[in-house]
């Protein structure tokens, strides 16, 4: 298997998943604090939208990497 043909469906299960998840999640600390014995921190949880172009973009492109791979010689 050689790298264009990874990559092709790399794209097209990155694609599959951006459509059915729609995007995806984290949390990520904004601020830290020490007074004495006491710690204390604020997490926030970030949400990235993945847009339904992209995903079927990634689609697309990685069906035609497989389709119509050069062939060298």
């Amino acid at each position: 298997m050689n790298a264009l043909k990874i990559a092709a469906i790399a794209l097209i299960v990155v694609g599959v998943l951006g459509l059915v998840y729609g995007g995806f999640s984290y949390t990520k600390e904004t601020h830290s604090g020490k007074l004495g014995p006491v710690e204390m921190s604020i997490t926030e949880r970030q949400t990235v939208n993945i847009p339904l172009w992209a995903g079927v973009g990634a689609i697309v492109i990685g069906g035609a990497l497989l389709a119509f791979r050069v062939k060298r010689r």
